[in-house]
């Protein structure tokens, strides 16, 4: 499996609920319309001011999403789809509208788990 984690920080001057209604009900049907699904395309939103978050006020993201393909070659081909000329350029736009893209960060990540 091929993971990539990527930290997304909303756009300034938009509110939580609505950057989370355009990335859930608009960029997400965008992006799979463009590409085949990956295993997992998966978002976590950071609920800010939680008691058990630690250095709440040093987070600089808002949301997670996970990104999990059968192999790297799968990934670039899902990539190379969605950045190709044409709906790359509509990609960016869309993101444009929710997300601080210069703050935007991700990294490919190697999985470990522990079952109970």
């Amino acid at each position: 499996m091929f993971k990539v984690l990527a930290f997304l920080t909303k756009r300034e001057g938009i509110d939580t609920q609505a950057f989370i209604d355009h990335y859930e009900k608009k960029h997400v049907p965008f992006v799979c319309g463009l590409a085949p699904t990956p295993i997992v395309y998966k978002r976590s939103y950071l609920v800010r001011g939680d008691e058990l978050n630690q250095e709440d006020a040093a987070i600089d993201f808002d949301v997670v999403t996970e990104l999990v393909f059968p192999d790297r070659a799968a990934y670039l081909a899902w990539a190379a789809l969605i950045f190709a000329p044409g709906s790359g350029e509509q990609v960016v736009a869309d993101e444009l509208k929710f997300l601080e893209r210069s703050r935007t960060r991700a990294y490919v990540v190697e999985e470990r788990v522990t079952s109970g």
